[in-house]
Order: C-alpha cells, then structure tokens, then sequence
C-alpha cells in the first residue's frame, strides 16, 4: 500500500496521506514520496492547485516515533534536513496554492505542515496539537515561524510550551484555519475550495504567494517596490488579458493558468 495517495482530476492534484494505521504519522517513505509529488505538482501545466489530506480518522500525527529508536534509528537531524524541511519548503515555494484539508487530529509536524499552506480548512471533529514538548522537543516544520505569525507570541508560546489541544472552531477563531466545515460535507466542500481556486489565474496567484512569503521579512519600502515588480508582471498574462475583456463584455473569465 502506497503512503501517498496522489490523483490529478479538474486541475487540481489530491495528495492523500495514506498511512491510516498509523495515523498518517510520518517515515522516511511517506516523506520522500510526498515530495516527489509535491515536486511533480510544480512542474506540471495541468495542475494549477495541490490539495493535501489525510486517510482516515486523521490528518497526519507527526513522526513515526518507531524510527527514532532501535538499531536502525534516524537522527532528528537527519529527519529534519531530508524529511520536514524540504517538505515544508516546497510548500511554500510551490507556484501554485496548495490547500491543507485538515480532516482530523494535526499533531506536531503534521499540524506546522499544514499550517504553512496556503489556505487551511478543517472538518469540525479536526484539533490541532504542538505535541512536541510532550516528550522534550522543539516545534519544527516551521511552526516557530509560521505560528506566531498566525496567531500571535503570546498564545503560540502557550500552546508551544503546554502542547494543548485545539479544536477546530478554536483554530479558526484564533486565524490557524480559514474555515471549518461539517464532518458530513467536510470532503465536498474542501474540494470544491480547491477546484476553485484551479480556476483562478495561476500565475496571479503564484505572484500573491511570492509577496506573502516576503510579508513578514521586507520594509515597507521594500514591500511596496516588490509589489510593483510583481503586478507588472501579473499585467503581463495572459489571463489578466482575460479578466479584464470578461469585466467589459460582462461574462465570466475562462483563465487558463498562463
């Protein structure tokens, strides 16, 4: 049984998390596949946004705490400089929006994984849990960097320190997820999120996510120079050549990623 589900359907690519035993907890396997796939959605035309989810009742439950012991351990570096990082880099450099469907529990560096995507939403049974100082590590992923940016110091730091759960409506109270949906419609309405944002202009929102990625680091100076850069190049598309001939002929736009 493959660890990642992957299909491309309506231009969107469905990366499933496929170790429900194990709640989708991750090994050396599922981690490199993961980014052959995410590598694959960046090079390919037809795919315009990348859908992450996870089999069964969860999300993805971090590390498979089974390879960090016994005669043939990894080393938390070596996890981290070839499993997480690159993976969360990939997210982020990826051109296009990648969605984190969150479907259940998101633990450790299952929950900074998706809280690096672009859009976050969760089902309503979902919760989200810094579990790292359960057993006497450090958030990684990212998630010292992306979660206080979400929420801010003071409850990133406590719920870093304390490793307490978050229910979904609480993460989308405090900014972690963009909305949460029913368990019955969970699935429909995530992928209907997704196919939709298939059908934007692709490079429009490349361009978006590029800025973004600078928002916290830049000046405003440097913002603002960057954003003019940026929008000559979006006025440069095809698709914005679309847009605005649909604005003036009062029909909807046909955008085709280009």
């Amino acid at each position: 049984m493959t660890p990642i589900q992957f299909e491309i359907k309506d231009a969107v690519a469905y990366i499933h998390l496929n170790r429900p035993e194990k709640f989708n907890s991750f090994n050396r396997e599922m981690a490199l596949l993961l980014q052959n796939r995410l590598d694959e959605c960046a090079s390919l035309h037809e795919v315009r946004c990348v859908y992450i989810t996870g089999n069964g009742k969860a999300f993805c439950a971090g590390q498979d705490i089974g390879e960090l012991v016994g005669d043939e351990k990894m080393e938390l570096a070596q996890i981290l400089s070839e499993h997480y990082n690159p993976i969360v880099r990939k997210i982020r450099n990826l051109p296009k929006p990648v969605v984190a469907a969150v479907n259940g529990v998101a633990a450790g560096a299952g929950a900074n994984m998706a809280l690096c995507c672009d859009v976050v939403v969760a089902s309503e049974s979902a919760a989200f849990i810094q579990a790292f100082s359960k057993i006497g590590l450090i958030p990684d992923s990212g998630g010292t960097y992306t979660l206080p940016r979400l929420i801010g110091w003071q409850k990133a730091s406590a719920l870093m320190l304390t490793g307490d759960k978050v229910s979904a409506a609480e993460a989308e109270r405090l900014g972690m997820v963009f909305k949460v949906f029913p368990d019955v419609t969970f699935a429909d309405e995530s992928r209907k999120l997704a196919r939709q944002l298939a059908q934007m202009p692709t490079k429009g929102l490349a361009y978006t996510k590029h800025l973004l990625n600078h928002a916290f680091t830049s000046s405003w100076e440097e913002q603002l120079l960057r954003e003019d850069e940026f929008q000559q190049k979006a006025a440069a598309t095809a698709d914005y050549e679309e847009g605005i001939h649909a604005f003036l002929e009062k029909r909807n736009p046909h955008f085709k990623g280009k």
